[in-house]
């Protein structure tokens, strides 16, 4: 039986591809997760000389990573080709100091580049649209080089509680999200080492419940869930969405809280090797023996 939390990655493709126009106007919370994660990157030692965005979106982080890191070349990753086209616009053809990016439309759980590429993978609020997160995290581990960093904000289970309590039990009107803990096992399974996590709460505030639908809907956040209804919800709905979510407001303003994890970690400084296989030894022959 399929789980009702089981992402839908074409319809998760097509809402973002049909985003992407409007995406930076309503990203608000998405911004100020990329200014937490750029802040935590003055205590890090590295000199990355490739970087992977996992999940860029309209590219803003890439572009303030590359203007961090002014040696580095960037690759911009996402599901849909709207976003990339949107992203290709934040760079010029060329910067005396660097190279364009490469921008690669694929799906975090299966990347589609070398092993050992890259020596930074940064991922913010695309995670949380990952069907197998240890699938993801495998693959950023195997394309990442030894003593690599991997660096990613995601929702955690607290994110929109209003709008999952508001909107009943009827269907999956909310993905589900990861608590930090099942993260920080599954970082360790993937084989990162000392795994840092930590939680922030943001919480932004509406009029109406059709602004806070209307803000997910810009940014692409549809219900992409197998367990969400299928029909049109109708009137009677919205209805008792706007009855469930009165009991949030507060001063006169609606809620919407959002539990964000981040996590940073590093690779170990050996080579990457498959899950379940381990690198052959090469012993040396002894002088004087024949083969």
């Amino acid at each position: 039986m399929q789980d009702e939390y089981s992402i839908d990655k074409s319809r998760m493709r097509q809402s973002f591809h049909r985003a992407a126009k409007r995406y930076d106007a309503a990203a608000i919370l998405q911004r100020q997760v990329r200014e937490e994660m750029l802040s935590r990157l003055d205590v890090v030692k590295l000199k990355p000389g490739v970087i992977l965005d996992a999940g860029c979106g309209t590219g803003h982080g890439l572009n303030a990573l590359l203007q961090h890191y002014k040696s580095a070349q960037g690759i911009a990753l996402d599901i849909a080709e709207g976003m990339l086209s949107r992203s290709r616009t934040l760079f010029p053809w060329f910067r005396f100091w660097q190279s364009k990016p490469r921008f690669v439309c694929a799906d975090i759980e299966s990347i589609p580049l070398a092993t050992g590429s890259v020596d930074m993978v940064w991922s913010n609020l695309a995670m949380q649209w990952c069907n197998d997160l240890d699938a993801a995290l495998q693959e950023f581990r195997r394309v990442l080089r030894p003593d690599g960093l991997l660096m990613f904000a995601t929702l955690g289970p607290d994110t929109l509680k209003e709008l999952r309590s508001a909107s009943g039990a009827d269907h999956t009107h909310v993905s589900r999200f990861i608590d930090m803990h099942d993260i920080g096992d599954a970082m360790t399974r993937a084989g990162f080492n000392a795994p840092v996590l930590d939680v922030m709460h943001y919480t932004l505030t509406y009029d109406t419940v059709e602004s806070v639908m209307r803000d997910l809907k810009a940014i692409g956040a549809h219900n992409a869930t197998a367990g969400r209804p299928k029909g049109l919800t109708g009137k009677g709905f919205l209805q008792k969405l706007r009855q469930g979510y009165e009991v949030f407001r507060q001063q006169g303003k609606l809620p919407a809280t959002y539990e964000v994890v981040f996590v940073h970690a590093w690779t170990s400084s050996q080579p990457y090797t498959a899950p379940g296989s381990s690198p052959i030894q090469l012993m040396p022959r002894k002088a004087g023996v024949a083969v």
